[in-house]
């Protein structure tokens, strides 16, 4: 290997990390807050991908049924629970389940955009709305569950999800346009624009999640509920709330990452999966709970599997995923036990 080949995987990794990293946040912040380990955290990638093919080809996109179906679902059981005599915040489910799926409807059934920047907006709105209307009809009920059951429930919505993308966008894989047609040439290494988009819009992703938290009073409610969920209850905190939009977060992070390596690769209904996992690995590399770690993390796995595919192509899979056995073995001897109820 010479200094250009090691150049030009360094920069597959750190293209595949940004991606990774996004992943990983988007993880860490839905389990600080909600225990629930998102394993279909992937899907919202596919989805997000291949929703924008699908409005490039001036088709309309399965997902957007499949939004408008979850709406109306959350309504009836909002519905039921107010019929219980359950408190019933109203207007934040007006939001997610009537706002946003009634404006993605009209963009994406009557505005048929037809420019780059109208149909990215359009797949945002579609899949974003996805997030938190997923978790009040499948987590929200279980709020109180172990982790051990929140993490059979997510198993068992990916199996689902990837049920749905080969019913709503079958079997082959899609490309959209790319946001950049640039070429440059820097020491001999070429470096394409999307590359650079992809590396952009990630950091641009990662430093307004942080001032997001530091900075803005939602932001240190979402915190405070991760620290302390019963802390921030006591102190007035809508923890249901709190789970609605550390979910949209991640599922706009998905739809954003989706956008971001639909030009770059092709996208399957299940390239989500790999991709989750890969973020997953950096997530627990931060033990679920640090994000400095989880980007550090991100940046390794990118780069070990972009070397990996080099020197041994066929296992690089298998080289990124063992990543995972010292870092859970040096965690088991530098933390002390706690019970799941704690």
């Amino acid at each position: 290997m010479d200094s250009q080949i090691a150049l030009l995987l360094g920069q597959d990794g750190i293209v595949n990390g940004a991606v990774y990293a996004l992943m990983a946040l988007a993880l860490v912040l839905v389990f600080s807050i909600t225990r629930v380990i998102f394993i279909p955290q992937g899907e919202f990638v596919a989805f997000g991908a291949l929703t924008m093919a699908l409005l490039q080809a001036g088709r309309t996109p399965g997902t957007l049924w499949l939004l408008l179906a979850l709406a109306a679902a959350t309504l009836v059981v909002e519905a039921i629970r107010h019929q219980r005599g359950v408190v019933v915040g109203w207007r934040s489910s007006a939001f997610w389940a009537l706002l946003l799926p009634g404006l993605a409807a009209m963009l994406v059934l009557v505005g048929k955009p037809t420019s780059l920047l109208g149909q990215t907006c359009a797949t945002l709105l579609v899949i974003t709305p996805l997030g938190p209307l997923i978790y009040r009809l499948a987590y929200r009920p279980l709020a109180h569950a172990t982790v051990l059951t929140l993490l059979i429930v997510s198993v068992a919505l990916h199996g689902v999800m990837v049920g749905m993308g080969l019913l709503f966008f079958g079997a082959e894989g899609s490309r959209t346009t790319a946001f950049s047609d640039l070429q440059f040439d820097w020491g001999g290494i070429p470096v394409s624009g999307q590359s650079l988009v992809v590396m952009g819009v990630a950091s641009l992703l990662v430093v307004s999640l942080f001032l997001f938290f530091e900075k803005t009073l939602v932001g240190k409610a979402l915190l405070a509920t991760a620290m302390n969920r019963v802390g921030a209850r006591l102190m007035g905190i809508p923890t249901e709330l709190s789970g609605d939009l550390s979910f949209a977060l991640a599922a706009l992070v998905g739809g954003v990452s989706g956008l971001l390596i639909a030009p770059l690769t092709t996208v399957y209904y299940d390239t989500g999966f790999l991709i989750g996992l890969k973020g997953f690995v950096a997530a627990i590399i931060g033990g679920l709970t640090s994000y400095p770690l989880a980007l550090a993390g991100a940046l390794l796995v990118g780069l070990l599997e972009s070397f990996s595919s080099f020197w041994a192509s066929a296992f690089k899979e298998v080289i990124v995923f063992t990543l995972i056995i010292p870092v859970l073995w040096w965690r088991s001897l530098h933390s002390h036990h706690v019970e799941d109820e704690e």
